[in-house]
């Protein structure tokens, strides 16, 4: 009898379904909950990390312009040298001696020429009177003007080996730091010869050379001429070798009017301040140049950006109604955490940033407003900043 009450219960649910009364339906699933950003346009620059190298301002190969034995040197290598300061001294007597002879021989033609001048001027004045005869008179002014031609033929001689004497003392064309000696006292060099005595860079400001694509640029500049992308501030920042990031901001100076027909590529250059020498010529960076501003940007984190099977950029964006799908984006860059689009989504859309992982397009979901955007969007102000 008590085994017949323990089971009664089971045994009305049973006449309860026999009389056609269906069970109660399960609780139906909750919704995912993810996370979204409301994104918003703004103007966002548009850079592009290109290699370079890194170029003197101006380089000065320093030869001798007169022959000679060295006899003194003034710099120690490596240091910096003023425009005009001394280098070298070559052996200066012959020279010495050599503008001697052409003041002397300048000389000899002056006062020669005193007389010529007295004998065509009293042959002028006696022509009138008959005393002296046509060719006389002609013959004195003759002589006069090549005597003239003589003392000027022995001036530009000893201006000449006055330079010539002035050469003897090399001298800084540029102002810079100077490298290695590559000759020492006593050693015989050749007038402009092939091999130079030193080497003057100037190294602040200091040039950095990157390279572009031809086909990047062309895109760059008709976008450019057709509105879609605003002129930027030509700025320009650098990552050094070891991937830390150069702490002087640079400005583009110009780009190449020629294509690499090798490469296919076009030189643009950029200046910076080289206060402390960090930068040196022939080193390898990465520059990072602001090209254009692109006016109607979207910024969103890079964890709300995935890549389909056909390698493009994509983002799952929740509806009014709560449902996800799926948007194609056409990035522009990234920067401090955050992807720039440029296409592929609104203003006030609200893009997934956490829990995507675990829904699909078609998915209603629950949405909650992100808690990450404002140390990211910081970050990226104090960065352009």
């Amino acid at each position: 009898m008590q085994n017949f009450f323990r089971h009664l219960p089971a045994l009305a649910t049973l006449l309860l379904a026999a009389c056609g009364e269906p069970p109660a339906a399960p609780p139906p699933p909750a919704k995912p909950t993810v996370a979204v950003l409301t994104v918003r346009q703004e103007a966002v620059p548009l850079r592009a990390e290109l290699p370079g190298r890194v170029t003197a301002l101006r380089v000065s190969e320093v030869r001798p312009q007169v022959g000679g034995v060295i006899v003194r040197r003034h710099f120690e290598e490596g240091s910096e040298v003023k425009a005009g300061a001394l280098l070298y001294e070559i052996g200066s007597d012959s020279y010495a001696a050599r503008q001697e002879q052409a003041a002397a021989e300048l000389a000899i033609e002056q006062a020669a020429l005193v007389n010529l001048r007295i004998i065509a001027e009293r042959y002028r004045r006696l022509i009138d009177s008959k005393t002296v005869t046509q060719q006389d008179h002609d013959l004195a002014q003759a002589n006069y003007e090549q005597g003239l031609a003589r003392v000027k033929a022995r001036q530009a001689a000893l201006r000449t080996a006055q330079i010539d004497l002035q050469r003897t003392q090399i001298r800084a064309p540029i102002a810079g730091r100077i490298g290695r000696a590559a000759v020492t006292e006593g050693a015989l060099v050749a007038s402009e010869q092939a091999e130079p005595l030193a080497r003057i860079q100037q190294l602040d400001p200091i040039l950095v050379d990157v390279v572009q694509s031809s086909q990047q640029l062309t895109q760059l500049k008709r976008r450019l001429g057709s509105g879609a992308l605003q002129p930027g501030k030509a700025a320009v920042s650098l990552l050094l070798e070891d991937g830390q990031p150069y702490p002087h901001a640079g400005v583009l100076k110009f780009t190449e009017m020629n294509v690499d027909g090798a490469t296919g590529s076009v030189t643009l250059r950029a200046s910076f301040p080289n206060p402390d020498g960090l930068l040196m010529p022939g080193m390898y960076v990465r520059a990072r140049v602001e090209q254009g501003v692109q006016p109607d940007a979207v910024r969103l984190p890079q964890q709300a950006v995935r890549h389909n099977e056909r390698n493009e950029a994509t983002a799952l964006v929740v509806g009014r109604d709560g449902q996800v799908e799926q948007r194609v984006l056409d990035l522009i860059g990234s920067e401090a955490g955050l992807w720039a689009a440029r296409a592929g989504l609104k203003a006030g859309e609200r893009v997934i940033v956490e829990g995507g992982n675990k829904v699909a397009p078609g998915t209603v979901v629950r949405a909650t407003e992100w808690q990450g955007r404002p140390a990211a969007a910081s970050a990226a102000a104090a960065k352009e900043g």
